[in-house]
Order: structure tokens, then sequence, then C-alpha cells
């Protein structure tokens, strides 16, 4: 676990401009008319309908995403009374969450008033603001009353997550160690140490789930609540005993089935844990220091199922895992609360899906390969992708099907794509590109099948009904390989190189290379060895018909990966070149960019062949091309050089295709800016549009440009590198490229293959 110093932690809220989060404009500014519609006078017509039907204020303000995180700053972490003031720091890090994980808006609010009818008066003054409400860090027994009243008398939903996150994600917790231990809810006998507002709610919610009241002891900082005790709050005593047999923790712990802990550190010793039953569950969520260290713990029983409330331990219980999707639901349906019908449907949805395989990207967070239902793993990770779509749609279903959604979700499925694209997991074009690809499913052969990211690429590319893998490599190695992954191998087909002799593939691949490139100094024996080599023997593969289309780029370079596709497959009659383009999809739009792999200093001739081949790609991927070949000058300015090669190039595309929309040399900034464009060059083929397309004038400005974009704006998503104006559907990854990015490729190289045959049968 990382060590967080003061140092640290205070220059990470100063540093470049103070606190965590920020209000940026939504629509545009930059002109009058913007501002006159923002402001007024145009501001007053959704003023207008606003005050008609009321219910117009989720369709003409950011209400339906809005979100207060209030607090008075009387509970802040394990920091005590510490104030409104003092506790902003934690509300802004909750906004944060909010949004980084389900896209929601958050304005932080603290109020200075610890008396609880001014506070809740406070609040429903400012409620129309928002569509929810997270109260948050306000201590107990008054945060009781306050998220009573305030579900009464507000139309919104409104939650106490220091009571019910917690309540939730351990809900889901227990619900799963259970099954993990082989117990039922009913039977099992719990222990609750500490009876604050989590403890509270977390064993209300157990109940819901079926744990018998009769089960249950609950300590808190005078030993287990019984019936006999004077002055109970009616949370406690909703929880008192009628035993008067136990009276401290050990006791109480002595013959029970779990341990649910929110209370302090090192309270819970190895002894007790020994006293309890079989199998037994300890959830110690006290942080930073847990109840009974997670290493203790084990060394006490090697039966037991834990869970801490730490990131570096299995099965975190963390908050997180929770608020984000329960509001993201309750707010997407215009939800008038937050009841026990979607919180019990959150409990289900997270429980459900710890028992899903993992997703790479969890895998590749925790540096782990083997993340899979049992007791080091039944709660959700953090980062898992999945619960944004899951848990908020069992929420919003939940809110439907209970009465207090407003306005209902017509398809579920639409929804959830909705929501990856909020979070740019995925956009409108990878789904189309996805969706083609599993409707023309083809042979793909991935080159490095022993490297774990292609490997998995190749099974999720299986799953996804996008292609029928063949992995090249030695079959025991890769059988190892996925055994150690824990990966299904099962229908992939697997070709040894080396081993091909039965089959004579490779001899029949090297006669083949032999002819062809017989006049570049081709033999049949120098052809026989290349083919010992994976590059050479897939390609070989595409180029006879025994795949479709082929996936290399982990291991070789660019340069000799290059050579190779021209040797085998070649270059398409028509070009003397071919080039690679990426695609970023941004919050801008889709731009397509080229040449970014290939050619290293394009003279005339083949920065036409690029165009050509560019407007062909973006074409394929059924967008209409509007392209500016850039450079440092525009339209002559300077001469000599790359400027004057461009110059050349714009001026034979333009005369061979006088209908497409290709302008240049241009600087970027007249390729992006319409306006600046427009005005200063108002000759230019481009008028009126916006460019999609960029062609640069060599490699080293291509592959700068799309990398330093991907880089400033991690939520742009890129697809690529793709080859075009190759006579095969040869595509190359790189290096870095994450299993993501090879599904990707591979989808785009399935289209390809099928395209390629369409054309051939006319």
């Amino acid at each position: 676990m990382v060590k967080i110093t003061k140092e640290a932690a205070l220059e990470y809220h100063q540093h470049s401009r103070p606190g965590k989060i920020e209000v940026i404009p939504t629509k545009p500014y930059s002109t009058q008319t913007d501002l006159s519609l923002a402001y007024s006078p145009g501001v007053a017509y959704p003023c207008l309908e606003i005050q008609e039907t009321p219910d117009n204020v989720y369709k003409y303000t950011n209400k339906g995403n809005l979100v207060a995180v209030i607090s008075n700053g009387t509970a802040v972490l394990g920091l005590g009374n510490i104030g409104a003031m003092s506790g902003k720091p934690v509300m802004e890090g909750k906004g944060l969450l909010f949004k980084i994980y389900g896209g929601v808006d958050v304005f932080d609010i603290e109020i200075d008033e610890t008396d609880p009818e001014k506070f809740c008066e406070a609040v429903e003054k400012i409620a129309p603001t928002f569509g929810g409400i997270n109260l948050e860090d306000i201590k107990a027994p008054e945060c009781f009353y306050i998220e009573e009243r305030l579900k009464r008398t507000l139309n919104i939903p409104v939650m106490h997550d220091d009571q019910h996150g917690t309540a939730i994600i351990s809900a889901a917790g227990l619900k799963n160690a259970l099954e993990v231990a082989g117990k039922d809810i009913a039977e099992v006998k719990l222990v609750v140490n500490g009876a604050g507002a989590a403890a509270i709610s977390c064993t209300k919610l157990y109940m819901a789930l079926g744990l018998k009241r009769e089960n249950i002891l609950m300590l808190d900082s005078r030993g287990v609540i019984t019936s006999d005790r004077e002055n109970l709050t009616p949370q406690k005593a909703l929880f008192a005993t009628d035993r008067r047999d136990v009276h401290t923790l050990e006791e109480a712990v002595c013959g029970s089935d779990v341990f649910v802990g929110l209370s302090k550190g090192n309270v819970l010793t190895k002894e007790m844990v020994q006293s309890m039953n079989a199998n037994p569950i300890v959830f110690a969520l006290a942080n930073p220091v847990p109840e009974i260290s997670y290493e203790d713990a084990l060394e006490a029983r090697k039966d037991i199922i834990m869970s801490t409330g730490r990131s570096d331990y299995p099965n975190q219980i963390n908050n997180v895992i929770g608020f984000p999707y329960i509001f993201r639901g309750a707010l997407d349906v215009h939800a008038r609360a937050i009841n026990e019908e979607m919180k019990i449907a959150a409990v289900h949805a997270i429980a459900d899906l710890a028992k899903q395989p993992v997703p790479d990207v969890v895998n590749e967070v925790y540096h782990v390969n083997d993340l899979s239902f049992g007791a080091n793993y039944f709660i959700p990770k953090p980062v898992d992708p999945r619960l944004i779509t899951e848990v908020s749609a069992a929420v919003a279903r939940a809110a439907m099907e209970s009465g207090v959604a407003r306005t209902p979700i017509a398809d579920f499925e639409v929804y959830k794509q909705n929501l990856r694209q909020l979070l740019g997991q995925e956009t409108k074009l990878t789904r189309t590109i996805h969706a083609t690809a599993a409707r023309h499913p083809q042979r793909v052969v991935f080159a490095e099948g022993g490297h774990q990211n292609m490997m998995k690429a190749a099974i999720q590319a299986k799953q996804e009904g996008i292609c029928q893998p063949i992995l090249l490599g030695n079959p025991d190695r890769l059988n190892r390989v996925a055994n150690r992954l824990k990966l299904d191998l099962t229908g992939i087909e697997i070709i040894d190189m080396r081993a091909d002799k039965e089959q004579g593939r490779r001899a029949t691949y090297a006669k083949h290379l032999a002819e062809k490139r017989a006049r570049q100094g081709f033999n049949f024996v120098e052809a026989y060895d290349k083919m010992y080599e994976r590059n050479y023997f897939g390609m070989a593969m595409v180029e006879h018909g025994d795949a479709d289309a082929f996936i290399t780029g982990l291991y070789t370079r660019y340069s000799d990966t290059i050579n190779t596709a021209k040797e085998i497959v070649g270059i398409r009659p028509e070009y003397n070149h071919f080039a690679a383009v990426h695609i970023l999809n941004s919050k801008r739009g889709t731009y397509y960019i080229s040449d970014t792999l290939i050619n290293r200093h394009p003279n005339t001739e083949a920065l036409v062949d690029i165009a050509k081949l560019t407007h062909e790609a973006v074409t394929f991927f059924n967008d209409e091309p509007v392209a500016a070949m850039v450079s440092f000058s525009n339209f002559g300015t300077d001469t000599g050089g790359s400027p004057e090669s461009v110059h050349d190039a714009i001026s034979i595309v333009q005369e061979k295709y006088p209908d497409w929309a290709i302008d240049g040399e241009m600087q970027v900034n007249f390729a992006f800016n319409r306006e600046l464009r427009d005005e200063k060059y108002p000759f230019t083929r481009l008028k009126g549009k916006d460019v999609n397309t960029l062609i640069f004038p060599n490699l080293s400005s291509a592959n700068t440009s799309y990398k330093m974009l991907q880089h400033l704006s991690p939520e742009t998503e890129v697809i690529g590198p793709i080859q075009i104006g190759l006579n095969k559907p040869i595509h190359f990854t790189d290096s870095e490229a994450s299993v993501r990015d090879i599904v990707n490729i591979t989808a785009v190289a399935v289209i390809d293959a099928y395209v390629g045959k369409l054309k051939q049968k006319k």
C-alpha cells in the first residue's frame, strides 16, 4: 500500500489550482448569440416552460444530473466533529468520485448548523436546485432524524451514504460470503461491533435479506446492548437482546458465524476468531486500522472468509462501489426517492456481478490474472467498468417497479449503451464496428498467441462472436499460459508452425513466396526458413485463403512487419504505397488521422496515395470525409520541403477528384477553426464544413499528434492503427496495445475481410 504523507496530500490539494472539482460549461459560449441564448433574453423561454410544467426543469436544466453532497462536518471520516468548513475537502472528494465513476455532477454544500431542525430547513430551501441529495458525515443520532425528515418532505432522492452506502456494499458482500461458506442467512449468528449510523443501517439491511433478529448481538462502547439497559436510543433498542449471558465482545463472538466491525481498530483478537464457528466470516471495516489485521485473521483461522475497508487487501467494502451508480439510476428515471426496493436491487446487482468473469481492465489495475468468485473475491473491485451498467440499471428498474420513477426507461439495453458511452467505455462507432463484425465473423490469425493480451483478446473476440480465432504457437506452452491465466481455449484452433510437416503448409507457402518474389532474390530454401517466423506464416495463411485476416505487432518492430506484409500479400495494384489511420473518438467528435505508422517521409506521389486511401477508409466507416492536408504553411505561404509536397499533392487530388471535400496545405488551427478558415481563406473547398480527417506531411508529425491528443484527453478513445492499401486484411498493433485495443482492431480486420470478399464476388 502506498504511504500517503501529509506533504503529498497537501500538495495534491493545492497544486495547479486549489481543490479537486470545477464547473465547466456544456453549451457553446464563444459568440454573442451563444451568450444571448444562455442568458438574457433567451433564458426566459425555458423559465416560462418550467413555470407552466414543473417537470420541464429536467428537460431544460442540469437538475437531472446534479447531486448535492451536504454535510455539517460533525462526523468527518475518523476525524470526528471538525466543523463544516474543515470537512469541505471530503465533500469535494465525494463530488470527484461521483463524477469519475457515475458521470454525476455535484455541488458540495457545507452547512454550519448542528441543530437538526435548522439543518433540515436549510436543505429544504435549496433542494429545488438538485436532482438528488447525498447526506455525508453527519453524526448519530441526529443523522437518523435528518434523513427521515428530508425523505418525507422532499420529492427527490435523499440518502445518507454513511448509513446506506456501507450497508448496501457490505450486504452484497455478506450475501456472497455466506454462499462461499455454504451457510444460510436465516440460520447464522451475527455479531455487530459498533452501534452508530452505519452499523444500524447495515444490520437492518441484513435483516431485509433474511437474517433473523434473534440471531443478532450488537455492541457499543459499553458492551453488548441488552434490553434491560436504560436510556437506549430507538435505533439501539431495535437490536437489544434479551440474553443475559453475554456482555463482552469475547463472549458475543464465541460460537458466532459472522462478525461485522464498524468500530475501532484492534479490538478483535486471534483467540476470539478461533472461537467462531467453522468457515467464519469476518468483516473488519474500521479504517484505516481494522478490528483485526488481515494477517492476524488468516493466521488465526485458515478457513476464514475475510473483508476489510482497505484497498490493499481482498474484498474491500468500499462505498464507491455503490453510491455513484445508485444515484445514477435514480437520477435517470427522475426518481422521487431512493427506497428500500432500490437498495435491495443494488445489493443483488453488486453481488451477482462478483460471480461473472472479471474484465481484463480490473486484472490489469490490480496486477493479477486470476480473480474469480471465492473466498478471496466476492465483492467487485471499484474499478470494474460494469458497475455503472448493472447497478444503475437495477436501481432504475426497481424505481420504476416501486412507483417512484417520473420518467421510465423504455429500452434497458440502449440505456446501458448510453451509460458506457457516458463514461467513455465505448462509443457509437465502436458498438457499430463490433456489431457489424459479429454479423459476419471471419477466421482471424493471432500471431503472438502466447502473449497474454493477445490470448485474452482472441478469447474475448470469440465470446463476442466477432471471429473464429487461430492462435500461432506451441500448444503445450499456450495451454500452460491459459491455465496460469485461468482462460478457456476450448474451440480455439492452435497451429504450431514448427510441427507442420503433416499439413505441409509451410512448404506450400514457401514455394508460392519463392515463385512470387523470384525477381527480388527469393529462393525456396530462404522462403522455407522464413516460414518458421510467425508473421511470414500467418500472413501466408491469409494469402492462401487458410484464414481471412491476421493480427500482429506485440513483439515485432513495425519496420520488419511492414516489409513482411509487402513481401507476402503486397500492396493493392492501384497504389504504390499503403498507410495507416488512427481513429480518435473525442467529445468534439470522431477524427481520422493519417499516416500514423508506415511512410516516414512521403513524397508527393506517396501523399496522393495516402489521401486517396484515407478518403476510402473514412468512407469505409460510413462517414463523410472532410479532409485537411496539414503542414506548417497555409496555401503556398512557404515553399520547399513538406509544404511543397503537400501543396503539389493537393493539386493532383483536387484535379482528379473535384467533388471531394479536401484542401490544404494548411496549419492545424485553420483545419479545426471553421470560422477562422472561412474568413481568411474563403476560396477553400472546405468552406462551411467541419474537418474530420487530417492528413499529415510525414510520419513524425502524424504519430506525435495522435499520441499527444490521446494523452492530453484521456477520455478520447483511440482505434488503430488501421492498415489501408494492402491486398489482404493484415493489421498491426503495438507493444502497448491493451486487450480492448486488440479486440477493436480484430473487429476492423473482420469487416475488412468481409468487405474484401464481397468485392471479389462482384
